[in-house]
Formats: structure tokens, sequence, C-alpha cells
């Protein structure tokens, strides 16, 4: 059954249809452009079909049958064909993004210090100064101390006897006329027995 040819007719085109109206007047103009747009939508609801294509194209073929009637009364004669529906492109899958693998950092292994080992009784190393130098006793008594023509008062000194590998760390009391002396105290502690003089002796400066 054809349903709704009326409000069909002025959906596909630029005109009304009514029985009660005559076709002697009509515009081709506009007849031509109410086939075209209803041969359009045919042309897509067979292009993108769906559930109720069918009765669409049906409805609308309907209105096109009549507007050709009309067309013929009123003399048109251009040759009218439905604008090609669009193409829609497929839907196209979703592009796998692979992550490349994480770079493991790499480790660095720092390189070993080198460590200088002091000598025997030493506490670690200061700079060596006065080398050459033989040490003796100033005669000072008190606690271990140095007197030196050197270094200032409360320079801090090691004195080290080669011979022996023994060591004191004094610091400097008062002046002498020798690059270090040491008071009877301290010389106790370093020298070897029976003798009053340090031939081989490393003397540093630590403070």
């Amino acid at each position: 059954m054809l349903i709704g040819i009326t409000a069909a007719a002025l959906a596909g085109g630029a005109f009304a249809i009514s029985t009660g109206v005559s076709s002697a007047g009509e515009n081709c103009n506009g007849l031509d452009t109410a086939l075209q747009n209803n041969l359009s939508f045919i042309a897509d609801q067979k292009a993108n079909p769906d559930a109720l294509s069918d009765a669409r194209i049906a409805n609308r073929q309907a209105v096109v049958d009549l507007i050709n009637q009309r067309r013929v009364v009123a003399g048109c004669t251009d040759d009218v064909q439905a604008v090609a529906p669009p193409v829609k492109a497929p839907t196209a899958a979703p592009t796998k993004t692979t992550k490349a693998p994480t770079k493991a950092p790499t480790k660095t292994t720092p390189a070993p210090t080198k460590t200088t080992e002091a000598p025997a009784g030493n506490a670690g190393t200061g700079d060596v100064v006065c080398k050459g130098s033989t040490v003796t006793l100033s005669g000072e008594a008190g606690a271990p101390a140095a007197s030196s023509g050197t270094f200032p008062i409360g320079t801090t000194l090691r004195v080290t006897n080669l011979d022996n590998n023994k060591s004191i760390t004094v610091k400097v009391a008062t002046p002498s006329g020798s690059c270090v002396l040491l008071n009877d105290a301290a010389f106790e502690q370093v020298r070897e027995s029976g003798k009053f003089l340090i031939r081989r002796a490393v003397i540093e400066r630590i403070g």
C-alpha cells in the first residue's frame, strides 16, 4: 500500500503533489530536482541498507513514478539521474602498536680505588718534609711534643724511625734550630735501644 505519498514528495523535492491541481503549468526544473532527490535517496538506501530500507525504497519509488508521470505531462525531457551516494570507507581495524623493549640501564662498575698503605704504626700519610734530616733529642721534659725551626707552633708532625718502623705523632710546642727535635717522652717511643739519634727518619706534616 502506498503511504504518505504527499509527504514523501515534499521531502523529495520542491513541489507538492495534490490530486486537485492541474499539471499543465508545472515547472520542469522543480520536477527534475524532486526526481533527482528521490532517486538519490533510493540509491543511498541500496548502498547502505538497514532493517527499514526496503520500506523506504518502496515508498520513494511510488513518488518517483508519480513525478515521472507529471514530467511527461509537463513535457520535461532531461535525463535525470541519482547523485551517486558517498562510499563509506570500511572501519579500519585498530592498529596494534608494538612497544619497543626498554633497554636496561647499563650498570657501571666503578674502578677500584688504589689505596697506599702507610708504614706500620702510621695513622695516615702526610706531606713528607725535611727529607734526609736526622732526628734527635731536644732535652725538654713533659708530654710527648716537638720543637722546630721550620714549622710554626701548633703544627702536627709524624716522625717515623725506619730502622724499627716505629712512629709518633706530635705537635710543635717550641721553636728550635732544626727541622724537628723530639722531647724526651716522644723520642723514647721511637728510639732504638741505646741510641740517641735517628738517622733514617721520615718526617711528615699532617696538620
